[in-house]
């Protein structure tokens, strides 16, 4: 599988300090998910939880369908 030219640790910490607010989905590219997100605030949190642990381990894609980790 391809790696995303996003930044992971910049993609982490936008989810961690303002995920809530959707910003880590705009950043990955995904508009739709990151106006329905920023909406209802992180999901009501868990979406939120589930998009940082994703990307904390590696698991979470950018709009093209790249894996967007660290290395």
């Amino acid at each position: 599988m391809e790696k995303s030219e996003k930044n992971w640790l910049a993609a982490l910490l936008m989810s961690i300090f303002v995920g809530v607010l959707g910003i880590d989905r705009f950043y990955l590219g995904k508009i739709g998910t990151g106006i329905l997100k920023l909406i209802t605030l992180g999901g009501f949190g868990l979406w939120w939880l589930i998009d940082l642990i994703m990307l904390a381990t590696g698991k979470m894609k950018d709009s093209e369908g790249k894996i967007v980790r660290g290395e």
